[in-house]
């Protein structure tokens, strides 16, 4: 089975966590900072462009690979995973984290083929 998101599975937990709350939709386009819309298109089984993703994802507190069959069957490159962390480290500003992926992949690369 290839890999993809499960938009059903996705809107039902958002429906799920939109009623543990007891909010409207329009109440979870507003807290999240999406569109109306986007949540419909979702409700009709259309997949969420990135930023609305993210968006309904923080405020849901869901993990996005819950919704991607297949995913977690290989753990991520160690280095994609260092990446990340560099990258969501709240102390680090944007350009700082950038320059610390540089040193990192540069190091890791040189002692790889050593």
């Amino acid at each position: 089975m290839t890999d993809h998101f499960d938009s059903e599975a996705f809107y039902a937990a958002l429906n799920a966590a939109r009623l543990g709350r007891q909010m409207t939709w329009k109440e979870v386009a507003e807290q999240a900072g999406v569109n109306a819309s986007t949540l419909s298109r979702i409700g009709q089984g259309a997949k969420p462009d990135v930023n609305g993703l993210a968006a309904l994802l923080a405020w849901s507190n869901l993990k996005a690979e819950m919704f991607i069959r297949g995913a977690g069957r290989q753990e991520a490159e160690p280095i994609a995973r260092i990446t990340a962390l560099l990258r969501a480290d709240p102390k680090l500003s944007s350009n700082n984290a950038k320059l610390m992926e540089e040193i990192v992949l540069s190091t890791y690369n040189k002692l790889r083929d050593d």
